[in-house]
């Protein structure tokens, strides 16, 4: 009689039942750290290395520890597993709380009433008053809670930006401590149903878990969104497209990875993606900055003051770009610097393409005060040999009336423009600048200036420059 322990031994079913098993693992987000776990429980002593993946490490288990595994996840051994997975149900979920909403040096009295206004604002709006009272499941977390909407995909959405706008409303006459901060995480998935301790209903299930994974990688007042969900709904429509912003990969606990979007736009959101947990791209800055990647038919730089005592300048470059890479390239990195310190988000920051159509800032990877760096996600991936035009704006206060720049790749034809008002002094003056001992000297040709009835222009073009050369213009 065949026993338990050896009726895998013939090798196919061992490995049949091993492949059911990591098919589960992954329906329910799970990985090695869970299998470890099992095999701690069941007192198992294997020689396993830190790198061996999750099939080898089951493929050297006895027989009979890959059948409980098995068991296990399949809830055999539940007797009410069939109630269970007769109740399971994916919601659209929102899940939000109040940052630092236990913080010590402010009063429980004080905390106590950012949970009442959150919970009254959340109350009032629309999304939330409308709502299916049968199909949604609601989940206070303390400071903060849970929603699951079953019937849409857009009410987490709908229902974040609407708080975030009441909020940003209430916060106008409050100071520091005093005012209401939230973070709000998006995202869709299965639950199970289950009894609390009182009897009541809860739920529990990758859906909720990696809600709230995504909403703890959110800053202050920002709505991050999974992109399971995120994608679904930036199909449904031009506006929903146009405040979803891709940000890329961040970790989160178990060695598992979630793309995230980063969702802002007139009253709501934060711009500024988080940097924490954020999943380093090997070789990916290099890999944009290459001069072997891109070159340049033309570069135009049009530099207009709008306000001459604060010397606030809008900043508008247009690069007409090549990939001379033998691969399509997805991305294109920006760096900018300024006079004075400045948040990103303060600098209404649109990449365009020759449409006009919007691109997403993929990633902020530097905004440090006078310093910025950035990739752009193309709406289309570039082929090699193709061409694409790019339209960057910015603003940005420059009282020293000094600007540089640095080709990172050949470029055909660069004309700078300067455009001030009439009645400031000028310097008009070029200079080519040494990148490697700083050394400068005056360029040719000279700059020519233009004066007008309102305003002055100044101009400088020149042709055929190389990678890496850098000039200071001196207005």
């Amino acid at each position: 009689m065949q026993t338990e322990d050896n009726k895998l031994s013939q090798g196919p079913e061992k490995i049949h039942s091993i492949a059911e098993i990591l098919g589960i693992l992954d329906e329910t987000h799970r990985g090695k750290d869970w299998i470890l776990q099992e095999i701690k429980k069941s007192h198992l002593k294997l020689p396993i290395k830190r790198a061996t993946n999750s099939f080898e490490i089951l493929k050297s288990c006895p027989d009979s520890f890959v059948m409980h595994v098995l068991r296990v996840l399949k809830g055999e051994d539940f007797d009410d597993y069939e109630d269970i997975r007769t109740l399971t149900k994916t919601y659209h979920w929102f899940f939000c709380d109040i940052v630092a909403g236990s913080n010590p040096t402010i009063s429980t009295k004080d905390q106590v009433r950012k949970v009442i206004v959150l919970n009254e604002i959340v109350s009032r709006a629309e999304t939330f008053k409308n709502r299916d009272p049968e199909s949604t499941m609601i989940l206070p977390t303390g400071d903060g809670m849970a929603i699951g909407f079953a019937d849409s995909p857009e009410k987490p959405l709908r229902l974040a930006i609407e708080i975030h706008k009441a909020i940003n409303r209430y916060n106008e006459q409050r100071k520091g401590k005093e005012k209401l901060l939230i973070r709000v995480g998006i995202d869709i998935g299965p639950v199970y149903f289950i009894k609390d301790v009182t009897g009541r209903d809860n739920v529990w299930g990758p859906g909720i878990i990696l809600t709230r994974r995504v909403m703890d990688l959110a800053a202050d007042m920002q709505i991050l969104a999974s992109s399971r969900i995120a994608e679904d709904i930036r199909k449904l429509s031009p506006e929903y497209k146009s405040i979803m912003h891709p940000i890329g990969d961040y970790s989160i606990k178990h060695g598992e990875q979630l793309y995230l979007y980063n969702v802002y736009g007139d009253g709501f959101g934060n711009k500024i993606a988080p940097r924490k947990s954020k999943v380093a791209k090997k070789n990916l800055e290099h890999d944009i900055k290459t001069v072997n990647n891109f070159t340049f038919n033309s570069i135009e730089i049009d530099l207009n003051v709008i306000d001459p005592k604060m010397m606030l300048v809008h900043h508008t470059w247009i690069w007409n770009v090549i990939n001379v890479s033998k691969e399509p390239k997805s991305q294109i990195f920006y760096y900018l610097d300024g006079d004075t310190p400045k948040e990103f988000a303060d600098m209404n920051v649109t990449v365009m393409d020759d449409r006009g159509n919007k691109m997403d800032i993929l990633a902020l990877n530097t905004n440090k005060p006078f310093h910025k760096e950035f990739n752009v996600q193309l709406n289309r991936p570039m082929k090699p040999k193709q061409k694409k035009i790019l339209k960057l704006e910015y603003d940005w206060e420059e009282p020293e009336r000094t600007f540089f720049y640095r080709f990172a790749s050949d470029c055909k034809k660069f004309t700078y423009k300067f455009i001030i008002p009439k009645g400031t002094e000028l310097k008009t003056r070029v200079l080519k600048v040494d990148s490697e001992t700083g050394y400068k000297i005056h360029a040719s040709p000279p700059p020519s200036v233009k004066y007008l009835d309102d305003r002055v222009e100044i101009t400088w073009t020149k042709n055929n420059l190389r990678a890496y050369e850098a000039y200071q213009f001196d207005w």
